[in-house]
């Protein structure tokens, strides 16, 4: 297979009909790894949101149990793009979700921006760092499958298109980051975990280099002091270009979902995904996101 022999595979496809194959394709063929980085950032970015940060900081499950918070997350929305919605994986796996969210009430407008992360942070990244900029067909099919993804778990008032989502997300971002000391302690346990997979003595500059990612109106709403433009300039430089050398292998011939991921360290001798994630009791610890109707779940 020729390197942009997939993309033309997927431009034969029907993004709204085959939304979930194309998603896939791109997710565990064409972009793994940035997929991976995009949807780290997607929902750190939602910490930034008060409402949705100060909560996970009092379910203790991002400061205290960091890595199995991230495993379980992974574990479960990808077991729905590598099996499909009807599968009987993918519907265990928004049962499980959903079982878990069920405990906290939060905002339909919340869920509904955390969703809006899922589908514009990809695009994002990997227009600027990836291989190849994303294809319409693709940033169509994304906002489809994110579209199905909030119906079974019974979100409202879901954007139709991927410019809605992205101007859903800016509109929120612009009026709800701020400020919160539980949202900082978070975002400090997950810097925390992931330069935790690297060793010990690169921790201080892999910091660094993560807030030298991040934009303006993140870095002000955790109070962090932002890298120098030096730094910025060569993080996001060297990131571009491990996209440019990407471009000059050759195509991936077999699919890499999260679950091969070595950041995923939690379940070495192997997982079922109904064991997965935490039963919390309502009102006291838990992931918090509003109850849905059993229906929703199928």
């Amino acid at each position: 297979m020729k390197r942009f022999e997939r993309l033309g595979q997927i431009r034969r496809m029907d993004p709204y009909r085959d939304a979930s194959e194309i998603y896939r394709l791109a997710s565990a063929y064409e972009f793994p790894w940035d997929f991976t980085r995009a949807l780290e950032l997607a929902l750190y970015r939602t910490y930034a949101v008060p409402s949705i940060g100060r909560l996970l900081a009092e379910t203790a499950e991002l400061t205290d149990r960091s890595q199995k918070r991230y495993d379980d997350t992974v574990l479960l929305l990808d077991a729905v793009v590598e099996h499909g919605f009807g599968s009987e994986q993918g519907r265990t796996a928004i049962r499980r979700v959903n079982q878990m969210h069920r405990s906290y009430d939060i905002s339909n407008d919340d869920m509904r921006y955390v969703l809006c992360t899922f589908v514009v942070m990809p695009k994002r990244w990997i227009d600027a760092y990836g291989w190849r900029r994303l294809s319409r067909h693709e940033t169509i099919a994304c906002a489809v499958h994110y579209r199905t993804l909030g119906r079974h778990m019974g979100i409202r008032d879901i954007p139709e298109s991927y410019e809605e989502f992205e101007a859903c997300l800016d509109a929120y971002e612009a009026a709800h980051f701020a400020w919160d000391e539980g949202a900082r302690r978070v975002s400090d346990a997950t810097l925390d975990l992931m330069t935790s997979w690297y060793p010990r003595p690169l921790a201080p500059v892999l910091r660094t280099a993560t807030l030298a990612l991040l934009d303006d109106p993140l870095l002000r709403a955790f109070r962090y002091a932002p890298p120098s433009p030096a730094t910025r300039a060569l993080v996001r430089r060297a990131v571009r270009l491990r996209g440019r050398a990407v471009r000059l292998m050759p195509p991936r011939s077999a699919a890499h979902h999260a679950r091969q991921n070595w950041e995923v360290k939690g379940y070495p001798n192997g997982y079922r995904l109904e064991d997965l994630g935490t039963r919390p009791v309502p009102g006291i610890r838990g992931c918090p996101v509003r109850h849905v109707d059993a229906s929703a779940v199928e």
